[in-house]
């Protein structure tokens, strides 16, 4: 198949309809306005549903109600939106339905900017709404990842009733790549014998519901949930690893800082100095294995997480190496990007012990 070439956005709208997706339900914000646009054209085409909802509020309750009936069903949004939407994310969590959330990243807090941000982690992995609960949280770095990313999305979120996050950035959204519509080897997915597709006495009657007064019962779900967590943590986390094998520093970092971290890297080997790259691709679950894999090795002297915030994935990179070498910090913020210059100095400063 030939390559085509498409803005970050509008690969994630094509990618969610050639993966099955029927349903779409959002509200604009900026940087990701070309995915509810690219959505109003091109799902009806498909034989789909586009809905510019009321509000964000609104479109991730409509999302809840198709996933309950067992469409593949998507919605998007940046930053502020997407906190808008956590009840409803909340809500799907607790009643174990399957959906794909894209957040393209903006700067913050409040309404900040619309420059590039990775400053949603902490709310993307660690819950964002209430309750005991967790996304499955897929970081692409290129447009082409992006693409791959959002229909393994789906498969993970049908495989495991559990939804699935994208977490992109403005830059991402916005920048243009060639990218392959390839047919991917689906899954073996389980039956939606759950969705209320209406009932003729000949099964046993579905019921959507996040609601359990009996604390008992509400534990023993929430402890079924986690049971799924677990399964999806040996099965689905994943990393890359570019230039470990012999580098005295590792850096961590995902999305488009990993791609301004590898350009770093070039310019640090030209001075000599060994740099290798962790990229974790789901920051949940965190590749904390890879990360202890690494820390054991004795040519690693340190590590040191890059990121467009003030610091956030750094603390599950700390908690990961286990204290067993220094971990350093390097970070931009508000929509300011990182350049390779920037980080090589970081580089070179924590090679020095001057970090």
């Amino acid at each position: 198949m030939s390559k085509v070439l498409m803005k970050g956005n509008e690969a994630i709208a094509e990618a969610a309809i050639q993966a099955g997706c029927r349903y779409f339900f959002g509200y604009p914000i900026t940087p990701q306005n070309e995915i509810p646009a690219y959505m109003a054209k091109r799902l009806p085409q498909a034989g789909g549903t586009f809905l510019q909802a009321e509000s964000e509020v609104a479109a991730i309750n409509m999302v809840y109600g198709a996933a309950g009936a067992g469409a593949r069903v998507m919605t998007s949004s940046s930053s502020p939106g997407i906190s808008l939407k956590q009840e409803g994310i909340s809500y799907i969590a607790g009643a174990e339905l399957p959906c794909l959330i894209v957040n393209i990243v903006r700067g913050g807090p409040g309404l900040g900017g619309i420059q590039p941000a990775q400053s949603d982690y902490f709310q993307s992995v660690k819950g964002g709404g209430h309750g005991d609960y967790h996304l499955v949280v897929l970081a692409p770095s290129t447009i082409q990842e992006m693409v791959d990313l959002v229909q393994e999305g789906f498969d993970i979120a049908d495989q495991y009733r559990n939804p699935v996050m994208i977490l992109g950035d403005g830059m991402l959204g916005q920048m243009m790549e060639p990218v392959e519509f390839e047919e991917r080897k689906s899954r073996r997915l389980p039956p939606k014998d759950w969705a209320t597709t209406g009932w003729k006495g000949d099964r046993p009657r579905a019921v959507i519901n996040s609601l359990f007064i009996n604390p008992q019962v509400l534990e023993n779900h929430v402890n079924k949930i986690y049971r799924k967590y677990q399964e999806i943590k040996a099965n689905e986390t994943m990393a890359e690893c570019c230039n470990c094998e012999d580098a005295e520093i590792i850096v961590s970092a995902y999305g488009t800082t990993a791609r301004i971290v590898k350009s770093a890297m070039e310019m640090a080997a030209r001075k000599g100095i060994k740099v290798g790259l962790i990229r974790p691709i789901t920051l949940w679950p965190f590749p904390t294995e890879t990360f202890q894999e690494w820390a054991q090795r004795d040519h690693v002297k340190a590590f040191l997480t890059v990121e467009m915030s003030m610091g956030q994935m750094v603390e599950d990179v700390t908690l990961s190496i286990g204290g067993k070498k220094p971990s350093h910090f390097y970070g931009r913020t508000g929509g300011m990007v990182p350049n390779p210059a920037d980080i090589l100095a970081e580089i070179e400063k924590v090679r020095g012990g001057n970090a």
